[in-house]
């Protein structure tokens, strides 16, 4: 694999299947691609076609049966499982369809979790929390359960934790695929104002296509490989 520099993820010749002989499944064929800081990447493709296996392996959650996985400069082959792990804790923050947010815990609460699972101060990982909520317009909402919180709100908080430890590579599966149309479009609008503003990378998995229009690039997974747009 050349060497490419500024770029922070890179998936050099990804493949991935599932099954043995006869009845393997190959899903993903040879895949690259690449984000770069405060680049918004749409992953586009039909229900089935591996987006989210590929958005797994981008976040070294499933590893590869071949290819390259690069994360801000670090090649992820061969790392054992503490390493992966501290990559993504400390590189990588996950958005899904479903919030996924812990139900017995406030909003802030949410937020400051994974900052203290990675060594932040309890103190130090509130007022953070705070100041995320704060900025997606969520401050009065801090201390309320998601069972209180609207779809939105749930997914704004969603977006914030993802943020919370100040990620390089954000992986986004499908993070309106579970609001309606106008709470869909105020969540990406937030969304890209945040990765505007922080400068992360980020590989957004989605069906919508007008929001797939408004990102940075569009590539297409179909038939397990990419087609750029």
């Amino acid at each position: 694999m050349s060497e490419r520099k500024g770029e922070v993820l890179i998936l050099d010749r990804i493949n991935r299947g599932f099954g043995s002989g006869a009845a393997r499944l190959e899903v993903l064929k040879g895949v690259s691609l690449s984000v770069r800081p405060g680049e918004m990447v749409a992953l586009v493709g039909p229900s089935g076609c591996g987006k989210s296996t590929l958005l797994h392996i981008a976040g070294l959650l499933e590893k590869a049966d071949g290819g390259d996985v690069v994360i801000d400069g670090q090649g992820a082959n061969g790392l054992g499982d503490d390493a992966r792990t501290a990559i993504r804790r400390s590189t990588i923050g996950f958005v899904y369809q479903y919030h996924h947010l812990l139900r017995e815990f406030s909003a802030a609460e949410n937020v400051a979790l994974p900052q203290m699972i990675a060594g932040t101060a309890r103190r130090a990982a509130r007022q953070r929390a705070d100041e995320l909520l704060a900025s997606v317009g969520l401050a009065k909402r801090a201390e309320h359960r998601p069972a209180e919180l609207s779809g939105g709100e749930q997914q704004r908080v969603a977006i914030v934790r993802a943020l919370a430890n100040k990620p390089k590579l954000l992986l986004a599966d499908e993070p309106t695929g579970n609001l309606d149309e106008r709470t869909a479009a105020e969540v990406f609008a937030l969304l890209q104002n945040l990765v505007r503003g922080t400068g992360v990378a980020a590989l957004i998995a989605t069906h919508n296509v007008s929001l797939a229009q408004r990102m940075d690039r569009r590539v297409t997974l179909h038939e397990g490989v990419i087609q750029a747009l």
